[in-house]
Order: C-alpha cells, then structure tokens, then sequence
C-alpha cells in the first residue's frame, strides 16, 4: 500500500504543509530511523511529529552531499547551513547595491 494514499493535508501555523516521518521516509527513500537521527542532531526540525517539506530537501541534500562527497552528517548540515548564509548575504549585497543606485 502507497503511504501517500492514506494522507491527510496537514498545515502548520506559517501555512506550510507538513507530513508524517513515515511519509517523509517514504518520499526521500530512507527510513523513519534515520530521519529521527536527523532530529536528535538538529538537522531537520521537526514540528510536532510532523516534517516541513523544507525539511524533506534538506534530508535529501544531506543524502547527497553525503554521497557525493563523503561528508558525514553534522559537515553536510554544515554546509548546507553556510551555502544558505552566503546566498542571504548575496542578496543583501544586491539590495544595498541597487538602493545606491
């Protein structure tokens, strides 16, 4: 039986959807166990059992990196965490850059 046939459409306070860790697990190809590790490190923040989708492409980006790259879990968070700053600071960067103009 498909996981996502038995779902409900969750939303969370912000307006954004939510799944459970099964369907989560389901989606990136992992297992519930590994994506409750992800957790216990702060990796993926959870919200009341439930899983952003956001949290979804991290798992999958951590996976990837992971693969790729041989960095374990905490390095790829690492990085993943530093490529969002740098694109923030990039964009501030842009908007300073277009206010002066």
């Amino acid at each position: 039986m498909n996981p996502m046939s038995l779902s409900r459409v969750v939303v969370s306070r912000e307006g954004e959807r939510l799944i459970t860790f099964q369907q989560a697990a389901y989606l990136t190809q992992t297992s519930v166990v590994i994506l409750e590790r992800f957790a216990d490190l702060g990796l993926i923040e959870p919200i009341e059992s439930m899983l952003r989708l956001s949290d979804l492409t991290r798992v999958m980006q951590i996976i990837r990196l992971r693969q790729d790259l041989g960095l374990n879990l905490v390095g790829a968070a690492i990085a993943l965490d530093m490529a969002a700053e740098i694109a923030q600071l990039k964009a501030q960067i842009r908007a300073l850059q277009q206010k002066q103009f």
